[in-house]
């Protein structure tokens, strides 16, 4: 009896402890810790981020020029982000196109070799259709440099 009396208590004490991570302590931003290295709480945002209140016209607006460096840049982009839907060579036959996931239109359709980059870039940035918003994946250099690959792509197929 006397044995069970503090493990009941402990385990009475442990009841309704519906804790969740809105109930755990906070840390002010100016608090020094130990959880970083520097010890601060505040951390400097990572190199290359961009804030979502951040105004991207102005870097989807400057197209770079066209370069053998862009175009090897957009097709490593492009077989990361892209080929799983459109295929490697842009023809709309992706892996996940072949599971049953509806298909994106061939970039080599004349609609799409008539378009402007920007269109390339615009639904890269917003998405289109079934197709999601790559702004949060794909950096804005990127994006035009998976736009001129897909040109590349398009002049291979004429």
């Amino acid at each position: 009896m006397k044995r069970t009396l503090p493990v009941s208590v402990l385990l009475l004490a442990a009841c309704n402890q519906n804790l969740t991570m809105s109930d755990q302590r906070k840390l002010d931003e100016y608090e020094r810790s130990n959880v970083f290295p520097n010890g601060k709480v505040l951390q400097s945002p990572a190199p290359g981020s961009v804030s979502r209140e951040q105004e991207l016209g102005n870097v989807l607006a400057q197209k770079p020029p066209m370069t053998l460096a862009l175009v090897k840049r957009g097709r490593k982009r492009f077989n990361i982000f892209c080929s799983e839907c459109h295929g490697p060579g842009g023809d709309a036959d992706g892996m996940v196109v072949q599971r049953g996931f509806p298909k994106p239109p061939s970039f080599h359709e004349a609609r799409l070799v008539n378009a402007p980059d920007e269109h390339f870039v615009d639904v890269i940035t917003h998405g289109h259709g079934v197709m999601y918003s790559y702004a949060d994946r794909v950096p804005p250099a990127d994006r035009w440099a998976i736009a001129a690959y897909i040109r590349a792509l398009q002049r291979v197929k004429r």
